[in-house]
């Protein structure tokens, strides 16, 4: 075994997070924020429908969600907004003011490169690439009563991505279904082997102790490895038991206050569909997932926090393949015990020609920096200074957002 697959060091930052002071000093329940990147850009203008919008019925022939009523037509939100039916899951949340959205959000930078787009969402700096840190990672460093070595982050996946790396260690886990499957360093020979290895006080040797006992103290919180008999099951799209494993992790391990998950496949220039196909069969299981979890995670929904983003949106018009091309504004998906929801912020432009943007996408109204703001200032009780260091060179708008977080 190679020592960097069992370390996991990437820019800096380490599974060394993943251990620590504890949290049996505080009778505060741990705020908790879980932000879900959806890689690819998802359509938003099919997981909230305009509905209210002829525009959006008149570019859309075939791929355009019913209206609220309609057979497989839109989940009622408002008068002019509806949810898609593959998400049907989250209309308890809705119901129960614990889920908003904010439409026509998303960053301000014109680029329409996954890989730009994405590192602008992640970095917090639309337009800059050079900015060498991410917006979660930064956010951990602001955050009061933290410091650089409890089990404070985790990306779920095999590697850390951007938006955590940076000075505070932040490890990264899998969370399939063979997460705790044994390595070859749990085994007692191999691991003493590895102890009188780096048995020195340089940082390899302080680093591959602190991943050791972080390695411990997380799988301590999670499943035994799957039957071989269940056939691998879940199925391949298993987003609702990485979810499932994740609350149950976050449920065991109080320390941890941060969490990031990445799903792909959102890229929906094909046969896209409406009510069924492609992106319905995305929609439904991150749905499920997203309701499993809330539920998993029982009384600590009130003390947590969900943003789900994408890089941009897609065009308003559909393809000639029956999908959508990249496009500019979007939607965020807000949810938690915390949220003010059961409403759609932000300022709807329409989908009329005149109000397009560069005359093919819907307009960004609101910056997601704008969106993301309250949600860390206030549910996790920074002071405003902070914001300056986690989104710099930017100021957040009073808006109707101000209300967004209990």
């Amino acid at each position: 075994m190679h020592r960097r697959d069992f370390l996991g060091v990437s820019a800096g930052a380490s599974l060394a997070a993943l251990c620590g002071r504890a949290w049996a000093a505080s009778t505060d329940a741990p705020k908790r924020l879980v932000v879900v990147l959806l890689r690819g850009a998802v359509d938003g203008l099919s997981v909230v429908v305009p509905h209210g919008d002829d525009a959006y019925y008149a570019t859309r022939p075939t791929i355009a969600i019913a209206k609220p009523g309609a057979a497989e037509g839109a989940l009622p939100l408002d008068e002019h907004f509806g949810l898609h039916p593959a998400l049907a899951a989250l209309m308890p949340l809705w119901q129960e003011k614990q889920l908003a959205f904010v439409h026509a959000a998303g960053s301000p930078d014109p680029t329409r490169s996954h890989f730009d787009a994405q590192l602008f969402i992640e970095n917090g700096t639309p337009g800059r690439r050079a900015t060498a840190d991410g917006w979660m990672n930064r956010l951990l460093a602001a955050t009061p009563g933290l410091s650089s070595d409890p089990t404070e982050a985790v990306a779920v996946g095999p590697i850390l991505p951007q938006i955590l790396k940076g000075r505070m260690p932040v490890a990264n886990l899998p969370l399939g279904p063979a997460a705790a499957t044994p390595l070859a360093i749990d085994k007692p020979e191999i691991a003493s082997a590895f102890d009188r290895l780096y048995a020195g006080k340089d940082a390899i040797g302080q680093a591959y102790r602190q991943g050791r006992k972080a390695r411990a103290e997380l799988i301590a919180g999670l499943p035994s490895p799957p039957d071989p008999a269940d056939g691998g099951a879940p199925a391949a799209n298993g987003f609702p038991a990485v979810a499932a494993r994740l609350a149950g992790l976050m449920a065991h391990n109080r320390k941890i206050r941060l969490a990031l998950v990445s799903l792909g496949g959102w890229d929906t220039h094909v046969r896209q569909g409406n009510h069924a196909g492609q992106l319905a069969e995305r929609l439904r299981p991150l749905g499920d997932g997203l309701a499993a979890f809330a539920k998993a995670l029982g009384a600590d929904w009130r003390d947590t926090a969900i943003v789900v983003l994408s890089e941009f949106g897609r065009t308003v018009r559909e393809n000639g393949d029956g999908g959508t091309d990249h496009g500019h504004g979007n939607v965020i998906w807000v949810l938690g015990g915390v949220v003010q929801g059961g409403r759609v912020y932000g300022e709807w432009p329409g989908l009329g020609s005149d109000a397009l943007y560069e005359s093919r996408d819907l307009a960004v109204t609101t910056d997601f920096r704008a969106v993301l703001a309250p949600v860390v200032a206030r549910h996790l009780r920074l002071p405003d200074r902070a914001l300056a260091t986690i989104f710099p060179g930017f100021s957040p708008p009073h808006s109707d957002l101000d209300r967004l977080i209990a």
